[in-house]
């Protein structure tokens, strides 16, 4: 008999245990190779935060190939790392995603230009010789800087094919360029520091780096997707003044190109010019974004022709799981 209580004592346990130890499991689909720029979702992984909140998370990493916001919308993975731009004419296509937080207040795109080339204010960048843009630069934040002074001038556009050559042989050009990577590059091929303008600081500001979702899955999982965005915020702090060995330690793995001397410029460039804790997310915490900011950048949009006017860009986001000041204490 006293075998039997035993036996029904633990089926008891083990009855409750599911609900005590389980996991949702869930996927992170990133827009590029690993990096610093990701390291608060690494971050929430290699130090148990996600497990903590309930979650077993795979970051899927983006890549030149990388197809994972066609894996969000055909519901292969539950959140991707979006922006603004794309999330809007997702609302214009009817694709219901839902942006749920931007872990960046600022986009971390740069215009570069050389130290001596005489530049001293971004609208000075017009007078370069040539502008070496992406093709996407081109047709976006292009377009708001001749809308910003007509003295931008499309005969000067020239593609980028993501090699310096071009931009570092003529003194008086100017280059894009990610606030993270490029600047480095240049300084180690060259020995000379590029200057740089952050569009965010000059006008162009959207969010970056958000978590993105499709609704239907939002709606059926509330409490899954709050989970991750607290988790994932909590992440992004501890990366950023923590312990963050760990967590750079799996950014290598999945991008074995990836060097220390990277992730430690990354690092310090996204703490200098405040790309995660800046405006909104002082205060409010990492991944705040708001009404007025969403409307904002929206017009800026409208205003240069990329987008019409009569979007409802509410449909894009919700601000109901973040600007609740989760985290702050952390920052040192």
């Amino acid at each position: 008999m006293h075998t039997l209580l035993k036996l029904v004592a633990a089926g008891a346990i083990a009855a409750f245990a599911p609900s005590a130890f389980a996991l949702d499991e869930v996927s992170y689909g990133t827009n590029w190779l690993a990096q610093a720029e990701h390291g608060g979702f690494y971050q929430a992984v290699a130090d148990g935060t996600y497990e903590k909140y309930g979650l077993k998370v795979t970051i899927r990493q983006g890549g030149p190939q990388g197809a994972n916001r066609a894996l969000l919308t055909g519901g292969q993975i539950q959140f991707y790392m979006g922006g603004m731009t794309t999330a809007i004419d997702a609302v214009k296509e009817g694709i219901p995603t839902l942006t749920l937080a931007s872990i960046f207040q600022k986009d971390p795109q740069v215009l570069l230009a050389h130290p001596d080339a005489g530049f001293k204010t971004f609208d000075d960048l017009a007078g370069a010789s040539k502008y070496i843009l992406s093709k996407d630069g081109f047709i976006s934040y292009f377009l708001w800087m001749k809308a910003k002074n007509p003295a931008f001038v499309d005969e000067k556009y020239e593609p980028y094919t993501f090699n310096p050559a071009p931009f570092i042989a003529d003194p008086m050009a100017i280059q894009q360029g990610y606030l993270t990577s490029e600047p480095l590059a240049i300084q180690k091929e060259t020995g000379w520091e590029p200057q740089v303008f952050l569009l965010a600081d000059n006008g162009f500001s959207p969010y970056s780096t958000t978590i993105e979702t499709m609704k239907p899955w939002y709606e059926a999982n509330k409490d899954v997707a709050k989970r991750f965005v607290e988790a994932s915020i909590v992440g992004w702090y501890n990366y950023l003044y923590g312990d963050n060995a760990a967590a750079n330690a799996m950014i290598k793995a999945d991008n074995p190109e990836m060097t220390d001397e990277q992730i430690a410029y990354g690092i310090a460039k996204m703490k200098e010019y405040g790309i995660a804790v800046s405006g909104d997310a002082v205060d409010k915490g990492i991944g705040c974004m708001t009404d007025e900011r969403w409307d904002h950048f929206y017009q800026q949009l409208v205003g240069v022709g990329l987008f019409e006017a009569g979007i409802d860009v509410k449909q894009a986001y919700t601000t109901e799981l973040v600007c609740q000041g989760l985290g702050k204490e952390l920052v040192k």
